[in-house]
């Protein structure tokens, strides 16, 4: 497994060994056994897996008060990725990383507690996996204008994004209270 570290502590890019032979492939998506964030531990309490057509775009969420770590990987398709800082007391709120996520790459983005997560389909549908830290509590689901000036992502088609009705109707960074983000 290689690890990348990106410009945001804690935001990691990691690249499985993939085992391949004429019957298939194989690759570790997760063990307990390697350190995912340095910066605390990660055990996953929920597996969850999305499936969206081109051009849907998921985020920008988070959940608050039990924010969840994530990693994320694509078992089938192409997205292009996104976790944004948004803990208030951060050094570096408001920054993101992005990196491609897809079946042929084979990818893993481990997004820590207290960043906001969102992707966009590129390929025609795709299929990811999320490995969470903590329960999906509906209630305490959030979201944040995937087009929030303020953040600037360089999505690659938001002229074309296809949103859920919650995601349409999020606030810009600017417009959520302060105790509605997380402290780092």
């Amino acid at each position: 497994m290689k690890t990348i570290e990106t410009s945001l502590p804690g935001v990691l890019i990691h690249e499985p060994r993939v085992f391949n032979d004429p019957r298939g492939l194989f690759f570790e998506a997760y063990s307990d056994a390697r350190p995912v964030d340095v910066a605390s531990a990660f055990k996953i309490v929920q597996l969850n897996v999305s499936e969206s057509e081109q051009y849907v775009l998921r985020g920008l969420h988070y959940q608050l008060p039990f924010p969840q770590a994530k990693l994320v990987w694509v078992l089938e398709g192409e997205v292009f990725d996104v976790a944004v800082d948004i803990r208030r007391s951060s050094p570096t709120f408001g920054k993101w990383e992005s990196t491609m996520l897809s079946r042929k790459n084979r990818r893993q983005l481990f997004v820590p507690a207290g960043f906001a997560h969102g992707f966009q389909v590129v390929s025609n549908c795709a299929t990811l996996c999320y490995a969470c830290s903590e329960q999906f509590r509906a209630e305490f689901d959030r979201s944040i204008r995937f087009d929030d000036p303020s953040f600037a992502i360089t999505w690659p088609e938001p002229e074309r994004a296809l949103l859920s009705q919650k995601d349409a109707a999020a606030k810009l960074s600017s417009e959520i209270e302060a105790d509605a983000l997380p402290v780092s």
